[in-house]
């Protein structure tokens, strides 16, 4: 399974300064970084529930945004980037 995952976590306290870098470190243990805020998960269907899981645990409902984007088969291989450009591996889910 295939997802994009795009975040905004509000940065205006401490805590959610830390809540970003959480936020963050969870996503780097299931996928790739892409953008600062964008990151694109291989994963299980289990392992996709896990990550929605601990994303939940870790935001302010009231004050972060996260939105997951289920792509389907081989769609993730054919994105469409602009300027810098970095190769990312796309064909094997991530190992946890």
């Amino acid at each position: 399974m295939n997802v994009v995952v795009a975040y905004d976590v509000s940065t205006a306290t401490a805590a959610g300064e830390r809540r970003l870098r959480r936020v963050a470190r969870i996503c780097e243990g299931y996928g790739q970084r892409v953008q600062y805020s964008v990151f694109e998960v291989v994963c299980s269907q289990t392992d996709l529930a896990k990550l929605v899981a601990k994303l939940e645990d870790e935001i302010e409902p009231t004050e972060d945004s996260l939105r997951l984007y289920p792509i389907h088969g081989s769609d993730l291989g054919s994105v469409i980037q602009l300027g810098r450009r970095r190769d990312i591996p796309n064909e094997d889910a991530w190992t946890l």
